[in-house]
């Protein structure tokens, strides 16, 4: 009978994880302690906690108390970036989001998979890069390798196979782009922009 995968022999490389278990299972119980349970309006203090573990957190970014990171020193975030309620980003590998990037509601960026060739079943890592001025919206999903160019929307419950160009706006499974986003000139007042702006499902 064929042999598919034999978890047995499955391990994870000494260096995998980029720090030792120790620091893995202490930040583990700091992001269920001490940053979950902090008032959403924290934001400074999450950005600390991840700062000390080794993230790169740039001014005015606002992370949720509900976002589930699996190893902050391998996530880089921009300046003025949002990470909206119960986000996950499993960061098996570097997790690159860019300034001015919009991470809405259950959004999960993979970063991880296994080799199914191997009967060890062997994990590896591909990174992922959400360049600036994007907006991911709610429940979307981004496999690894992904890099989504700037300024592009990926529209809700969206499943992110390939990379994307910029300036688009992109649906579906897998997501491809459907029209240009162009943005507005500047709008005056809150009347116009309502008017003239379309919802992709927030």
């Amino acid at each position: 009978m064929t042999e598919y995968q034999n978890l047995s022999s499955f391990i994870v490389p000494h260096d995998f994880r980029g720090r030792s278990k120790f620091v893995v299972q202490l930040w583990w119980i700091v992001q269920d302690s001490l940053f979950a349970w902090s008032p959403q309006v924290f934001f400074g203090w999450r950005r600390f906690l991840l700062r000390m573990f080794g993230a790169k957190i740039g001014k005015g970014v606002a992370i949720r108390p509900s976002v589930t990171i699996t190893y902050p020193w391998k996530v880089s975030v921009g300046d003025y970036s949002w990470i909206g309620d119960d986000t996950v980003l499993y960061s098996l590998g570097e997790i690159n989001i860019g300034s001015n990037v919009a991470i809405a509601h259950k959004v999960y960026l993979n970063t991880g998979a296994h080799d199914y060739k191997t009967q060890s079943f062997d994990i590896c890592s591909h990174p992922i890069t959400i360049e600036d001025e994007c907006w991911i919206t709610n429940d979307v999903f981004i496999a690894p390798g992904v890099t989504v160019g700037k300024g592009t929307v990926v529209g809700a419950r969206s499943t992110v196979l390939k990379s994307l160009p910029s300036g688009k706006v992109c649906v579906g499974y897998p997501a491809k782009p459907v029209k240009d986003r162009i943005p507005l000139e500047k709008p005056t007042t809150k009347k116009v922009f309502n008017e003239r702006a379309e919802s992709v499902f927030l």
